[in-house]
């Protein structure tokens, strides 16, 4: 079994113990890309793609942190901290830190992590690791804290310690996932409606292989262009506090002056709230053939008014499209890179990924990588 595995892990690298397993999964994002951090809403799905950290208590205040990922150990006092690392460490000393300066007075912790969520993939690798790490310390500290201060700490660490200003999401997913619904989340009110998802229906990501970085790059700028969006609409009307109070009229308007970048980065986000929520109507409904043309223009909107995708993202969606079975196909997550979300009738997945794999293989002399997955429940601790 995985946990038995991991705790030898732990075992091994840590010299004995009795450490304890955590589970948080990665996610997918049905539609709703890049509202987040414009106050808007989200339609993720948290998956059975999940990272494992391995935990045991200390007698001191250092954590130590050891990935099999990048098979390296990273420490951290957490009475003096020192500076990010600017690498993969200052996901789980981020967290660390943050539950630490929300009052959380952590014990120290050796930790070892698993990853089971492909890096770069879109799919969260990110804020599984950080939700898992927290669950740990916490747990391991005997404190209790509620899964949105969790969910909040993570992004938080995302902010302060990565460099990474993202939206509250990834994070919220993992901790409040569950089985075989997705989230209809409002980013603002932190309020989450589950969505039932159908049956017969398997959610496939698709990775094209190209690796992104978002810290202080691309992610960061489309999110600085909001925010240049929202003041200039501010000036305007002052009700306006985030794109998820503006109208698409309120865009188009030849009185709104600001480039054609952020009007376009603008015109994405307000239409893509709006897709997002009729998408959820169109899952509660059933209407299958309405959430296809959603995720579609979805995808289109990402690729041509946000600039978020990419040649090899474009080609996988187009492909998907086309394939067996296939019930709706777009990017997922921040883009430039990454996967595609597919929803697939089961009794078509292995149809459908020979077709992918085929075509995308001579079109880039590659094949994706393909799983095939299902919504999981959140974060746990494994008995």
């Amino acid at each position: 079994m995985a946990e038995k595995d991991v705790r030898d892990a732990h075992r091994d690298h840590f010299g004995g113990g009795d450490p304890r397993v955590y589970r948080a999964p990665g996610r997918v994002n049905l539609i709703g890309e890049h509202t987040d951090y414009n106050d808007g809403f989200v339609l993720p799905a948290a998956i059975d793609l999940e990272t494992l950290v391995a935990g045991a208590p200390r007698p001191d205040r250092t954590l130590a942190v050891h990935s099999e990922t990048f098979a390296s150990t990273a420490e951290i006092d957490l009475d003096a901290p020192t500076p990010p690392a600017r690498d993969w460490s200052d996901y789980p000393t981020g967290v660390a830190l943050a539950l630490e300066r929300r009052g959380a007075r952590l014990r120290g912790a050796n930790l070892l992590v698993r990853g089971g969520v492909p890096v770069g993939s879109g799919l969260s690798s990110s804020a599984a690791l950080e939700v898992a790490t927290g669950l740990a310390l916490l747990d391991l500290s005997g404190i209790a804290l509620d899964r949105t201060a969790l969910a909040l700490a993570c992004q938080e660490a995302e902010h302060d310690r990565v460099g990474a200003r993202c939206g509250i999401m990834d994070q919220f997913a993992s901790c409040h996932g569950r089985r075989g619904h997705a989230l209809l989340l409002d980013c603002r009110s932190l309020e989450a409606r589950a969505i039932p998802l159908p049956e017969g229906v398997k959610i496939v990501a698709c990775d094209t292989g190209v690796r992104h970085a978002h810290a202080g790059g691309e992610y960061n700028r489309r999110r600085a262009e909001c925010e240049e969006g929202v003041a200039a609409l501010a000036r305007r009307n002052p009700r306006v506090r985030a794109l998820r109070d503006a109208t698409i009229d309120e865009i188009e308007s030849p009185r709104l002056v600001v480039s054609d970048v952020v009007r376009r980065r603008c015109r994405h986000v307000v239409s893509e709230i709006a897709r997002t929520l009729d998408a959820a109507t169109a899952l509660e409904r059933g209407d299958l053939d309405a959430l296809a043309g959603l995720m579609a223009a979805s995808h289109a909107s990402l690729a041509r008014d946000y600039e978020v995708s990419c040649p090899e993202l474009d080609a996988l969606v187009a492909l998907a499209s086309e394939g067996p079975g296939v019930l709706g196909a777009r990017m997922t997550g921040g883009g430039f890179g990454g996967s595609t979300v597919n929803l697939v009738r089961a009794g078509a997945v292995e149809a459908f990924l020979g077709h992918v794999g085929r075509k995308y293989g001579r079109a880039f002399g590659r094949a994706p990588s393909c799983v095939a997955c299902a919504a999981a429940a959140r974060a746990s601790r494994i008995a």
